[in-house]
């Protein structure tokens, strides 16, 4: 292989006397330009005319081609000037190099680490990334690990520069942490991400003097903290799949900074992050990270600054999944102990929705407690309570529906601060789910005989209110937070409609016997209860209505008859509506607040239909009368109206409506007269229709309660 020496000065001043060259011929062809471009004619003949005219064409020509020739000149010129400097760059390179190499060498065998420059980015699975020089330079990233194995940690700053990423961790592994940044400056290397099916997150570099932490990875890594004399904490990682925690916030610097925000949950219950705290001179803190879906509870919010600095929110609680309630929200941080506001409380999440065939509704989470005041003001207000979840629906056959979920308490409000203000205000209670409905009881099916149709099935109770949350309590000179409001009472799931009896069977032809007389109806299904109201300092909260009884099934068919002589049978009587629920009582007030008014019974269900009479179907003989077609089945009682809650102090409820009667069935149809075929003899009548079926009796109303009246105290004289 043989090497080629080139000297950049001569390629450069090569470049420079070609440029002169290229302008000389330039100013030459200009200079020619005018006299053989328009060159003059000899004499006035068309000869010389037409010769002066070809030798201008041989001008213009050349001073086209020129042009061209000029442009390919001009670009040489610029590519020997380009490849003087790319070999003079390459020249000052190797120098510098050459120049640090020289200066590491030291430091690099004592220490181990150059004195200038980045580290070196890990190759291997699992491998650290190298450290930057101890003057200036970043750490190198580390490696993914292999599966089962940890990802690599990033490297270190020296005493200017940014910590290096930490790798991911394989499957199931850990990731790597990020490395710290420079002495003086930079920032924290972010954590490396956990492996697939459970790897905790790396946690994020720290800042050393001034500068923010890195951020955690990804399976709850925390966050980094913030720079002794400034800088922000990192924010902590999410937590994975499967229920991990989020991390926490890494803290703000010792002077100044805010503290990093909590990571959020995963999904599957996990809780979220705490937030970092801020600086000791001045800072927000951070705020508290989600839970995750599956009840995950959410993270407490950072303390703000010593001295001035508001407090971070507390996280939301996570909602629930599966019939499992929801998480409670985090709590509020403190604020400065001169200045600041401090952290509202988390709300609490909602409950889920039962699971089919009955399943009880989650409990909303409660809220968080929000922080307290400092010196001069910044009390914050309590999370709200989650609502509980719906219950779920009850199979068809009968079966009963499920219990709504009680709704999360309301959180208490921070304590006051010392000296202005008043306390932050309580969180208002959740709603309570309503109770899921009942199935449908099953249609009668025995053969023969007529089949009594399935009772439906009772609806579920809905589910209690959440209590308001405290006000924060008042201190020298401030004032005590308004209570929060409770929640209301989730209502009654509907009761499940009674299943309709069957038809009794026909008898055979010529038999001459009677026909069956229908089954009743199934009865309906009671409505469930209301949910009874929370007790709060503020107003009490309203009973939940009880729930509407199940409609009553309908009677079976009477049976139809083939003989003249016999009646038709009568149809089956129609099945008792089901009774109303009974409504959830009023809350209790406290001395400040008025009590809450008893909810109203439900409604009593609806009677079912009597059964239709059946037909006299058969011609009657020569001479006689046709057959009496069957009565109608009676109709079905109404359900009994739910009582009404009971009120301490409030409104007295209303009974509930009692039900109303069942539809009489219809009579049946006469048998036809026969003809007759004698001329001496009469024809006969047609059979007298039958009579139509008594309609149900209406039920009861609920009872309304009278309401306990407060006792006077008497007055001493």
């Amino acid at each position: 292989m043989s090497f080629v020496l080139i000297s950049p000065e001569v390629v450069s001043a090569a470049a420079g006397d070609l440029a002169n060259v290229g302008s000389t011929i330039s100013a030459a062809n200009k200079a020619a330009a005018a006299a053989t471009t328009q060159v003059l004619a000899a004499g006035a003949d068309e000869v010389s005319a037409r010769i002066a005219a070809l030798f201008g064409m041989y001008g213009l020509e050349y001073q086209a081609i020129s042009a061209q020739v000029a442009a390919y000149h001009q670009q040489f010129v610029q590519t020997l000037r380009t490849g003087a400097a790319s070999y003079m760059l390459a020249e000052a390179t190797n120098v510098e190099q050459n120049l640090l190499n020289l200066i590491n060498a030291p430091t690099q065998t004592l220490l181990g680490r150059p004195l200038i420059g980045d580290g070196a980015n890990a190759t291997t699975p699992g491998g650290a990334g190298g450290d930057g020089g101890l003057l200036f330079g970043s750490g190198g990233n580390g490696a993914p690990g292999a599966p089962g194995q940890a990802g690599g940690a990033g490297g270190s700053a020296g005493l200017l520069g940014n910590g290096g990423s930490g790798g991911a961790g394989g499957t199931g592994a850990p990731g790597g942490n990020g490395g710290n940044a420079g002495w003086l400056y930079g920032r924290g290397g972010v954590g490396g991400a956990g492996g697939i099916g459970g790897g905790t997150g790396g946690a994020g570099g720290h800042a050393w003097l001034f500068g923010h932490g890195g951020t955690g990875g990804i399976g709850g890594g925390p966050g980094g903290n913030g720079g002794w004399l400034l800088g922000n904490g990192g924010h902590g990682g999410a937590g994975g799949i499967g229920g991990g925690s989020g991390g926490a916030g890494g803290n703000g610097g010792w002077l100044l900074g805010n503290g990093g925000i909590g990571g959020a949950g995963g999904t599957g219950g996990g809780a979220g992050g705490t937030g970092g705290n801020a600086a000791w001179l001045l800072g927000g803190g951070g705020t508290g990270g989600a839970g995750g879906i599956g009840g995950g509870n959410g993270g407490h919010g950072g303390n703000g600054g010593w001295l001035l600095g508001n407090g971070g929110n507390g996280g939301l609680g996570g909602d629930g999944d599966g019939g499992t309630g929801g998480g409670h929200g985090g709590n509020g941080g403190n604020p400065g102990w001169l200045l600041g506001t401090a952290g509202g409380g988390g709300n609490g999440g909602a409950g889920s929705t039962g699971t089919a065939g009955g399943g009880s509704g989650g409990t909303g989470g409660d809220g968080g407690t929000g922080g307290r005041g400092g010196l001069l003001m910044g009390a914050g207000a309590g999370g709200h309570g989650g609502t509980g979840g719906a219950g779920g629906a009850g199979v068809d056959g009968g079966g009963a529906g499920g219990a709504g979920g009680a709704g999360g308490n309301g959180g208490a409000g921070g304590q006051a601060a010392l000296l202005f203000g008043r306390g932050g205000t309580g969180g208002a209670g959740g709603y309570g789910g309503d109770g899921g409905g009942g199935g449908d009881g099953f249609d009668g099916t025995m053969a023969g005989l007529g089949g009594t149709g399935g009772s439906g099935g009772t609806g579920g109770d809905g589910g209690a209110p959440g209590n308001g949350g405290a006000g924060g309590a008042g201190q020298l000179l401030s004032h005590s937070g308004v209570a929060g409001a409770s929640g209301k009472g989730g209502a009654g799931g509907t009761g499940g409609n009674g299943g309709a009896g069957s038809a009794g069977a026909d008898a055979p032809a010529g038999s001459g016997a009677m026909g069956s007389t229908g089954f009743a109806g199934g009865a309906g299904g009671d409505g469930g209860n209301g949910g009874g109201s929370g007790a709060s300092q503020g107003n009490g909260g309203n009973g939940g209505n009880g729930g509407t009884g199940g409609k009553g099934g309908t009677g079976g068919a009477g049976m139809n008859s083939l003989d003249p002589l016999l009646a038709a049978q009568d149809g089956g009587q129609g099945g008792t509506g089901g009774t109303g629920g009974n409504a959830g009582a009023g809350g209790t007030g406290f001395t400040q607040g008025a009590d809450g008014n008893a909810g109203n019974g439900g409604d009593g269900g609806v009677g079912g239909n009597g059964g239709n009479g059946a037909d006299n179907t058969t011609t009657a003989a020569a001479g006689t009368t046709g057959g009496a077609g069957g009565a109608g089945g009676a109709g079905g009682t109404g359900g009994t109206g739910g009582a009404a809650g009971t009120g301490t102090g409030g409104q007295q409820g209303n009974g509930g409506n009692g039900g109303n009667g069942g539809t009489g069935g219809k009579g049946g149809t006469g048998g036809a007269g026969m003809n007759s075929l004698d001329p001496l003899l009469a024809a006969q009548d047609g059979g007298q229709g039958g009579t139509g079926g008594t309609g149900g009796n209406a039920g009861a109303g609920g009872t309304g309660f009278t309401p306990r009246r407060r006792r006077q105290r008497r007055q001493r004289r």
